[in-house]
């Protein structure tokens, strides 16, 4: 039954967080990687589907900050940025519309 629940959990793909429900959702490939990217008002969260080798993990954030205004049309606020290469949250500013 545990490896029911388990499978059942990684066809889901990426789940945002709790406040995150309800966010507008993005899936993005770049550097033959995949990541989903939810925002909800001015608040983004990034996720890297898949798995990353030592050595790579810095490479990938600094990919995952580009990737944040390509897909949202808004700008990050560096200072209010928080995670790893698995998975950052922060504040963005967004054109009035």
């Amino acid at each position: 039954m545990r490896w029911l629940v388990l499978l059942l959990l990684f066809a889901c793909g990426a789940s945002p967080a709790p406040q995150f429900m309800g966010a507008e959702r993005h899936e993005v490939t770049r550097g033959g990687r995949q990541y989903v990217v939810f925002q909800k008002e001015n608040q983004v969260e990034i996720i890297r589907l898949g798995y990353a080798k030592r050595g790579e993990h810095q490479a990938i954030r600094a990919e995952m900050i580009e990737i944040i205004p390509q897909v949202t049309g808004c700008t990050l606020v560096p200072s209010t940025l928080q995670g790893d290469s698995g998975e950052m949250r922060g504040r963005i500013r967004c054109p009035k519309r």
